[in-house]
């Protein structure tokens, strides 16, 4: 299939999903982005990062947040 996950991060077998975009401004961009997370069966953690300015949210179980946020809690 298209299952394109931007980055696969794995440290002492654990494994986190990051999927990165600009923006969240349309259905389009949020199916893309969140779709191919929401075809991955594991329990995992998975983020989407983009320029929004929000964070803390989720969207059917994957979290979503800000650059920043994510690169000074990861």
């Amino acid at each position: 299939g298209d299952l394109e996950i931007d980055f696969v991060c794995e440290r002492g077998g654990e494994k986190l999903y990051v999927q990165v975009t600009y923006l969240l401004h349309d259905k389009k961009t949020i199916e893309r982005e969140f779709g191919n997370m929401l075809k991955i069966n594991d329990n995992y953690p998975k983020i989407v990062v983009s320029m929004d300015e929000f964070s803390g949210n989720t969207y059917e179980g994957i979290e979503y947040m800000h650059l920043r946020k994510f690169l000074t809690t990861w």
